[in-house]
């Protein structure tokens, strides 16, 4: 029942299509690790991204890591929303907006040329720039390269005139 009530939650904030998206592209650009690890440039993370209260080598349940998901999701639509506000009711770009500022953080989206874009009604050029966030730890990641231009893909769906 928690879980379902999570789910409401994000949908009241982003509307169902986009929530539904959600729930399904950022496990997928993440993957799940049921265990508290280092990532790649050295952040402690668990589950499906999370980098909140993670216990290095701590094994998390798989009903632990679908909550970590619903929280984390729902952390980063909000702020999303409220520094590029022009997204409410596009679901497509919400969520590719919201899939990016998950991995990269909600204050780094808000200051990229995605957001300021997205503000300045270019929603063609927004989505190409999400396509310049492909790096980690200062080097061009393959695994990042992909989710970008899917992400790039989601935002151009439906996309406003």
């Amino acid at each position: 029942m928690a879980s379902a009530k999570r789910k409401v939650g994000l949908a009241a904030v982003v509307g169902g299509v986009a929530a539904a998206v959600l729930y399904v592209v950022v496990p997928d650009f993440e993957g799940t690790v049921n265990v508290g690890y280092t990532d790649m440039v050295g952040i402690p993370t668990k589950c499906s991204g999370d980098t909140t209260d993670v216990v290095i080598g701590r094994r998390y349940t798989d009903a632990e890591c679908r909550a970590s998901l619903e929280t984390q999701i729902i952390a980063h639509a909000a702020p999303v929303l409220d520094c590029v506000p022009q997204l409410a009711g596009h679901p497509y770009q919400i969520a590719a907006s919201v899939s990016l500022a998950y991995n990269i953080g909600v204050e780094a989206f808000c200051r990229s040329t995605a957001a300021a874009r997205f503000r300045a009604g270019d929603w063609r050029g927004a989505c190409r720039a999400i396509e310049m966030w492909n790096t980690a730890g200062g080097r061009v990641v393959p695994g990042l390269v992909r989710r970008r231009a899917e992400e790039r893909a989601l935002c151009e769906t439906e996309m406003p005139k």
